[in-house]
């Protein structure tokens, strides 16, 4: 897992939902995001919007599949995307479902 990684998972399971004492998803996310881009040496050649999702996407999705116990319609409701959505995302990021 990247530090970029990480510093999102925790900024998406350190939120429980409507805690108005924590500071909102994006603040984390901008937070995380700040770090990241002032460390020395990172560079991404025009591919960070990318970078982003792809490292945001796995762990969004281990949390709602642990928040849903692993129910896969669930899930996929919960994210609004279809199950066959949802089960090919699972596959590329090779998370159990």
């Amino acid at each position: 897992m990247t530090a970029l990684s990480v510093s999102l998972s925790n900024a998406l399971t350190a939120l429980p939902a409507g805690d108005p004492a924590l500071p909102a998803l994006s603040e984390c996310v901008q937070r995380a995001m700040r770090g990241y881009l002032q460390r020395a040496g990172v560079d991404v050649a025009g591919g960070l919007y990318q970078l982003v999702l792809d490292e945001v996407e796995a762990p969004l999705l281990r949390e709602v599949l642990r928040h849903t116990e692993g129910n896969l319609s669930r899930a996929a409701e919960l994210l609004g995307i279809s199950r066959a959505t949802l089960r090919k995302k699972l596959a590329v990021h090779a998370i159990g479902g």
